[in-house]
């Protein structure tokens, strides 16, 4: 979209607030690694850190479900189902297995997988319907993922084979959360992406605390340190409900692919969170890797 066309669909005046919430919201969902990064420090496992975020964030999720759904039609069955497996897949699947992949890589590199999320829908799209990918199209995601793989040889050197079960932890979160992309289009007409978002996400916040049910005992909340609860109250404020309303309201004022484009940066800032909290290095394979990422993303945008 050049600037006479952003100009022309919307104002000057309110492009600067939706570049502002989308900046926040990117902003504040990447701090969501470093938090976990944190929490860990405290001897908190995945399954108990996860339950704490979603029940925190549950009657959030559950107050915007409904606001969304004032004087809207009822629920079909099938809408039923499709939440549910929205739910499960994106926002349940997708972040469950990016806590356990946090205790294994640097929240730099994690954010770094995480953004190939579009190379990856385009992929389902190929395999799932078919739809062809043109040779920049192609490129693009090359560029993509010999950044990834720069940073994650880099990684492997210094942390040893415990990055390959985190990398491979995260990437199934991102995958997960692609198929939810792929397969939500038709719901989010339906229903709205507020409504969809705020009943998908109570789903998942449900089956996270579920999980610990079966998994751990009581106890195992109850006995972690202060801070795990207090950073995740954090996460689950912050860095979950916080960004989605920052970013659909973005949206709503300068439209997804300024929004997309503005989400960049996400791993930069993560990045930036990273060596200023938690340590991590930053090397110029790290540098390296981050900017054919954020390059191969950003050229798949343009020439789709």
């Amino acid at each position: 979209m050049n600037s006479r066309a952003l100009a022309a669909e919307h104002p000057p005046a309110s492009v600067l607030p939706g570049l502002a919430l989308a900046a926040a919201g990117s902003i504040a969902f990447s701090g969501k690694a470093i938090i976990v990064k944190l929490a860990y420090r405290h001897g908190v496992d995945a399954v108990t850190l996860i339950m704490l975020r979603m029940l925190f964030a549950l009657p959030l999720f559950v107050a915007l479900a409904w606001w969304a759904s004032r004087g809207q039609p009822a629920l079909t069955r099938h809408d039923k189902f499709a939440i549910l497996g929205l739910g499960f897949s994106g926002y349940y699947l997708a972040s469950f297995l990016d806590f356990a992949g946090l205790a294994y890589v640097t929240a730099s590199f994690e954010r770094l997988v995480l953004y190939l999320n579009p190379t990856i829908v385009l992929l389902l799209g190929w395999l799932l319907f078919g739809r062809k990918a043109t040779g920049r199209q192609l490129a693009a995601m090359a560029v993509s993922y010999s950044g990834v793989m720069l940073v994650f040889a880099h990684d492997l050197q210094l942390a040893g084979r415990d990055v390959v079960l985190g990398a491979a932890l995260v990437f199934g979160s991102a995958l997960s959360y692609a198929i939810y992309l792929v397969y939500s289009g038709e719901v989010v007409k339906r229903l709205g992406s507020l409504r969809l978002t705020g009943l998908a996400t109570s789903v998942a916040c449900v089956l996270c605390i579920v999980q610990f049910l079966v998994l751990r005992p009581i106890s195992a909340a109850t006995e972690v340190a202060p801070q795990v609860i207090w950073l995740s109250v954090l996460n689950a404020t912050l860095c979950t409900f916080a960004p989605v309303l920052m970013v659909m309201m973005a949206m709503e004022r300068i439209g997804s692919t300024l929004t997309a484009q503005t989400g960049m940066l996400g791993p930069m800032s993560t990045i930036l969170m990273g060596v200023l909290l938690l340590g991590e290095p930053f090397t110029a394979w790290v540098a390296a890797g981050t900017a054919l990422v954020l390059g191969g993303v950003w050229l798949l945008a343009r020439w789709r």
